[in-house]
This record gives structure tokens, sequence and C-alpha cells, in this order.
């Protein structure tokens, strides 16, 4: 009975031991390996597909851009995202919005998303400042996405996470060309 007992307390021990060793490897390794990292969205390529403007009629005005983007995930896990929409403004008028559809960005990948956004003229010559960009030939826009989705680690840890995008751009008609510069970050 003695025996059984002390056979019994060594077990317990060795199990909590064992059990503390697994909790702190677990939250070394979420805290330093596989804690979450923002990822990073770059702008390949903005290209200016076509701009055209009717003399006769001012407000028949055709904007279309355009745009490739790539995501870069340092994560050690998956980010599956649902569909969004991108929000193309001028001056904080909207002026154009471009459907992103669901898809997922493998862990430590890397992932391209292309566009085409056709700039709606009407929305954007009643902007109070857009004869005057005009007159300097360039057009300064702001994009902006949200995409909601899941962090997957290890296909087994899943984590709901949004991530949110703003890219300015600036497009040089008189060079028929774009430029743009993207910020990013991630949030559970």
């Amino acid at each position: 009975m003695a025996k059984s007992r002390r056979l019994l307390k060594i077990i317990c021990a060795v199990t909590a031991i064992l059990l503390i060793i697994i909790i702190i490897t677990a939250v070394t390794l979420y805290y330093t390996l596989f804690k979450p990292k923002q990822p990073k969205i770059t702008t390949q390529s903005v290209t200016l597909d076509s701009f055209s403007q009717n003399l006769g009629d001012i407000t028949d005005l055709n904007v279309t851009l355009g745009i490739l983007v790539t995501i870069n995930n340092p994560n050690y896990g998956g980010f599956k995202y649902g569909n969004s929409t991108t929000y193309l403004t001028y001056r904080g008028d909207l002026v154009a919005e471009a459907p992103i559809t669901e898809d997922s960005i493998p862990a430590r990948g890397r992932h391209d998303v292309s566009m085409t956004v056709l700039v709606i003229g009407k929305r954007l010559i009643t902007n109070p400042d857009f004869s005057k960009d005009l007159g300097t030939k360039v057009l300064n826009f702001t994009s902006t996405t949200t995409l909601k989705g899941k962090a997957i680690v290890l296909k087994v840890f899943k984590k709901k996470a949004t991530t949110y995008s703003s890219c300015d751009i600036s497009i040089n008609i008189h060079y028929n060309n774009a430029t743009s510069v993207c910020k990013s970050k991630v949030k559970f």
C-alpha cells in the first residue's frame, strides 16, 4: 500500500512536470515563432489602362486603372479571407469600387491580387479640386481594403483576423503612368 502511494505520487509529479514543460514550450513558441506578424502589401504595378474625356461633354470622363498587389505573409500560419471590396477615393470622395473574391494566402507565402478599377467620371469631376489637379496632370487617389478572415496555424489553431490596407496612388496623366505607396496592418 505504501509502495503504490509512493508510485502514484511519482507518476503525478512526473506528469505535472511534463505538463508544465509542454505549456512553457507552447507559450514560448507562440510568442516567438508563431506570433502573428504584419503582412507586407506591395503594389507591384498601377497602370493607367485608359483615360479619355469627351471635349464636348466634360461629364463624359473614363478612367480605368489596372492594379496588381502582392501580399507577403511572413507568418507560419495561412490566412483565409472572404469576399471584400476595395474602395478608391479622390480627395475624400468615393469614385470607384472593385470586388475582391475570397481566397487564401499560404503560410510564409506570397499571393498576387489583380483588379481593374473603373473610376466613375461624374463623381470625379464634381470634386472642386479636380480641374486644378487636371491642369497639373496629376491625380491623387487613395485605395482602402479590409479583408476579414481566419489565420490558421498548423491546420489546428484558428483565430479571427482582419487586415487593413491603405494605398496612396498618384496618376500622372501626361506620362500615362502611376505610382503608389501602401501601408497595412492586421488586427487579431
